[in-house]
């Protein structure tokens, strides 16, 4: 049986990794800059307007402010983390038994708020907007990294896939 780098390689289109295709293609370039932009207003959010509004905040809300604002940025630097080592393995810049090993040392753990309801919803708007968002993403990485991780499927085991291949061919040979 092939080796999963072998199957990416394979001439005959026999195994397709799903997870692989999307980190080559727009949909991930795009989940990349996402990530990054949402690092930035992050950050200009905790050191701004986000420090000056939890100034103002009671102090069990500002408690729950600290607890999430810190839940966040390590969020944000997990996905940060392995969006980063994904596109150096992209790039070419790690090999990707390299970029496996990097990447066991994230932890895109799911963990949610433990900040009661009524003193997470006391929080400013704009931490709660950043706090839902990161988690979107941070759901999506994780659907991406699971894919990666599921073995190459081979086409020549599925009807679909053979004719998928039989067409290919055909253009192929026309073109």
């Amino acid at each position: 049986m092939a080796e999963p780098s072998d199957r990416l390689d394979d001439t005959d289109g026999a195994f397709v990794s799903f997870g692989q295709k999307l980190l080559s293609s727009e949909s991930f370039r795009t989940l990349f800059r996402e990530g990054m932009s949402l690092v930035e207003e992050t950050a200009g959010y905790l050191d701004g307007e986000g420090r000056e509004e939890s100034r103002a905040l009671a102090r069990t809300t500002a408690l729950a402010y600290a607890t999430e604002s810190m839940r966040l940025t390590t969020r944000l630097m997990q996905i940060a983390s392995w969006l980063l080592i994904q596109r150096a393995a992209n790039e070419g810049e790690m090999n990707p038994e390299q970029a496996l090993a990097e990447k066991q040392k994230v932890k895109l753990s799911t963990g949610r708020s433990t900040v009661p309801v009524e003193t997470f919803a006391a929080l400013p708007e704009r931490l709660r907007d950043l706090v839902a968002r990161t988690e979107r993403l941070q759901e999506r990485v994780i659907m991406l990294d699971n894919q990666i991780k599921e073995p190459a499927v081979d086409n020549h085991d599925n009807p679909i896939g053979n004719q998928l291949a039989l067409l290919r061919t055909a253009f192929a040979s026309n073109g």
